[in-house]
């Protein structure tokens, strides 16, 4: 293994490596590093089933869409958990998944879709079947399996609903939903639309698997009534992105946290109570709360996700992100080996979920994993898409910041390094981004600084003005602090001056350099989302970005505005 510097504490999932080898470790490495220590510790059926309550998922009514009966293998098989993607053609393909209760052996899953209620056609699904292993502190180890159906359909017209159930061939159906397709990019075919973005979401639910686990151990029991004493902030954000009704919905990595805290310390899994001090957590049963917590909008809206630091998780491979593969589907349209890369065109608008794990200075366990793939890839796609009379906005959204002043993380210089010129060159148009819990918007940026004040209501010309920053790492982890000193700034309660002289950048050797900020126009400390409103036209396009608090007050707005090319 190469040296390497330490990645800062608790800033990935550990799963089980001491902390002296796992700070210098790749997340391959740190994958190669599990399945050594399984092969010296082997785990018979019978040890596996017990470590994972006969091939568990989540079993409480209230939490778990399964019920209240054991996830065990004479259960009646269920299917929950639902959720809508594209595919490589958004306007053409959507990519179906859910979660089975238990493992369906020979019997089969079905897909039932068609353009109206009565559906028509039927696709049987693709099971993939995850397994996890990780060390336990009773000296053994936390196995678990769980299961995931999968089914694409292609050949549908542009935005328009297709309704679908899932069925088991032993006699389980599902209520009938509708997902639409994105708009065609066609001039003739363009229309008003709607999306809705935020990142590091998480889960405030307590996963009943496996048993004895109390709030807070394994879940984000972290709420204070400093709003809202009744309901958890990521629950008010979800709702209100159910309200705003969008097309498709971008979340910009770290997205259940099934290790919640990622101290990067030395990890067994434990059982019951607070781990001691020494030891850290990971629970892939996570995942099964907060897939249910997301289908009331996942179900019927496509959600579309990057990966962030607390997304790569080395229990499994291909870089820690084994598991999403697994769960998750993306496009594929990306570099290879890069999952969680790739384009989307909806409308007037070619949307780019990239990897900031790929190039970050902070977080460096999968720093320069795709061996430039993925910056050479950027550029090619980001050249296409402004060359296309078609598009007019591009988006791009990823974890790690390019421009933040959060006292957390603050501005990436490996973000910036790889990408910000790019941007500049294509003339990209919005960055959202994530990592710091806490609401931000930059002045349009070019060349590393602000152009021209762009305050609450402005219009914004990207083609001359740059790229506008968003840092949207608010939809319901722990809040973040600004920098000592840096105060909030938004409608109502605007600063006369924003600027900030003791933010910092990462750099390259893990250090953090000082710099004075003066392209932060808007910071927000709560629980917030943004809407894009987009209204393409014949002669000029616009775009209303809106920020919303989880309580639907809205408090920054920007139009960006471009001229349709002939």
């Amino acid at each position: 293994m190469t040296a390497q510097r330490l990645t800062p504490a608790g800033e990935t999932p550990d799963t089980g490596i001491p902390s002296v080898l796992a700070a210098g470790m790749t997340m391959a490495e740190r994958y190669e590093w599990h399945q050594a220590q399984l092969r010296r510790h082997p785990v018979s059926r019978r040890n596996f089933l017990r470590g994972s309550t006969a091939a568990a998922a989540v079993a409480a009514l209230g939490v778990s869409p399964f019920g209240r009966r054991a996830y065990a293998q004479d259960a009646a098989l269920t299917v929950a958990n639902r959720r809508v993607g594209y595919g490589t053609d958004a306007s053409s393909q959507l990519r179906l998944s859910a979660q089975l209760n238990r493992s369906p052996g020979r019997t089969k899953v079905f897909l039932d879709h068609g353009p109206t209620p009565g559906l028509g056609a039927t696709v049987e699904a693709e099971i993939r079947n995850l397994v996890t292993q990780i060390p336990d502190d009773d000296g053994g180890v936390l196995a678990a399996e769980q299961f995931y159906a999968h089914a694409p359909v292609d050949g549908l017209p542009g935005r328009m609903p297709h309704f679908y159930q899932w069925r088991t061939e032993d006699g389980f159906v599902s209520d009938v939903r509708s997902a639409a397709t994105a708009m065609p990019s066609a001039r003739n075919a363009v229309g008003w639309f709607r999306f809705t973005m935020m990142g590091d979401q998480g889960t405030d639910q307590t996963p009943l698997l496996p048993p004895g686990l109390a709030p807070g151990i394994y879940d984000d029991s972290y709420y204070k009534p400093d709003n809202d004493p009744a309901v958890a902030h990521t629950d008010n954000v979800l709702g209100q992105i159910i309200a705003s009704r969008p097309d498709f919905h971008v979340l910009a990595g770290d997205i259940a946290y099934a290790d919640p805290s990622g101290m990067g310390r030395p990890a067994k899994f434990i059982r019951k109570g607070n781990p001691p001090k020494g030891f850290d957590k990971f629970n892939p049963y996570v995942w099964d709360v907060y897939l249910g917590s997301i289908e009331a909008s996942a179900s019927t809206t496509p959600w579309m996700f990057a990966t962030g630091n607390h997304d790569m998780e080395a229990a499994y491979p291909v870089h820690g992100y084994g598991g999403h593969l697994a769960r998750l589907d993306f496009p594929g349209n990306g570099p290879s080996g890069c999952p969680s890369v790739y384009t989307f065109t909806y409308g007037n608008v070619a949307v780019l979920s990239l990897d900031a794990n790929d190039v970050s200075y902070e977080i460096t366990a999968n720093t320069g994993y795709s061996g430039g793939s993925q910056n050479t890839w950027v550029e090619r796609t980001l050249a296409a898409h402004r060359a296309d009379p078609d598009i007019d906005f591009i988006v791009c959204f990823f974890h790690h910041c390019a421009y933040a002043t959060v006292a957390d993380h603050a501005s990436d210089g490996g973000v910036r390094a790889a990408w910000v010129s790019l941007f500049d060159r294509y003339q990209v148009d919005l960055v959202l981004q994530g990592h710091n819990h806490a609401f931000e918007r930059s002045d349009p940026v070019r060349g590393g600084a602000p152009t021209r004040v762009a305050a609450d209501n402005s219009i914004v010309y990207p083609e001359t003005d740059g790229t506008v920053y968003y840092t949207v790492g608010s939809a319901g982890r722990p809040r973040y602090n600004f920098q000592p000193g840096e105060l909030e700034s938004y409608r109502g309660h605007e600063l006369p001056d924003t600027f900030v002289p003791n933010s910092y950048v990462w750099t390259a050797d893990g250090g953090k350099q000082a710099e004075g900020v003066g392209w932060s126009r808007v910071r927000f400390r709560n629980y917030a989302f943004i809407r894009v409103d987009v209204r393409p036209g014949a002669l000029v396009s616009e775009m209303d970005v809106t920020a919303v608090d989880e309580y639907g007050r809205e408090f920054d707005k920007v139009t960006y505005r471009r001229q349709v090319r002939a």
